[in-house]
């Protein structure tokens, strides 16, 4: 006889809730992240998730230490080996990987803003970036301003310059919004007018695109390198 064929549930674990909710945040935003989308996504009553988190900003805390551990594999860790002379172009690869994860995650910029934890990843993130800088020598006072002038830049992304002309800073010269600005701020609206972003598989906001991050970043670095020499003095 043959015998009774059972079918085995996977097993609902932080893990798996954490992987389906970026999968609804990858291909449909994050407005449609919700309790009902992600129970619907993992065949479980939403009650279930909560055994595992118990609210929605548990689940955006563990989407943003999900996305840094994803760095650290894009990165091929967090440790350091630099020195005076390789400590610049490292912490630059490192910021660039860094990018490349959150431009596979374009939600992800605006969660990560939003949240107040310190997740164990992100706190390794960070302290991989300082290790780098300290390694090419740079001295733990330069190191912190070196962090306050990277700001978001130093997790592959920078914050959006906010415009109240109901645009939402569009890339649109013509938009009526901008053209109203005009006469108000004329310095501005010729500004916006002539610079267009279009390259939207390397952007992550309307002035966060891969030319303007990177310039951002190199000008960041070339100073501190700069005042890393100054520190040392005469040789």
């Amino acid at each position: 006889m043959p015998s009774a064929r059972t079918t085995e549930r996977t097993p609902l674990t932080r893990e798996r809730v954490l992987l389906a909710a970026m999968g609804i945040a990858d291909r449909d935003g994050l407005d449609a992240l919700t309790m009902r989308a992600l129970a619907e996504a993992l065949g479980v009553e939403a009650m279930s998730i909560y055994h595992h988190l118990p609210n929605k900003d548990a689940i955006l805390d563990g989407l943003v230490e999900l996305v840094f551990v994803e760095i650290e594999g894009e990165v091929d860790g967090f440790g350091t080996t630099a020195d005076a002379t390789t400590w610049s172009p490292a912490l630059r690869e490192r910021i660039l990987g860094a990018r490349r994860v959150l431009l596979r995650h374009p939600w992800a910029p605006p969660v990560m803003e939003s949240r107040a934890a310190l997740g164990p990843t992100l706190a390794r993130y960070i302290d991989g970036v300082v290790g780098i800088m300290r390694a090419g020598g740079l001295s733990h006072d330069l190191i912190h301003h070196g962090l306050h002038a990277l700001g978001s830049r130093m997790y592959g992304f920078v914050q959006e310059l906010e415009l109240d002309d109901g645009t939402g800073g569009g890339d649109d010269a013509d938009a009526p919004g901008l053209a109203e600005m005009a006469a108000l701020v004329p310095n501005l609206a010729a500004m916006l007018a002539d610079v267009v972003h279009d390259d939207p598989d390397s952007t992550l906001g309307w002035c966060d695109d891969q030319t303007e991050f990177e310039f951002g970043l190199d000008v960041v670095l070339e100073g501190l390198e700069r005042r890393r020499i100054a520190e040392e003095g005469p040789a």
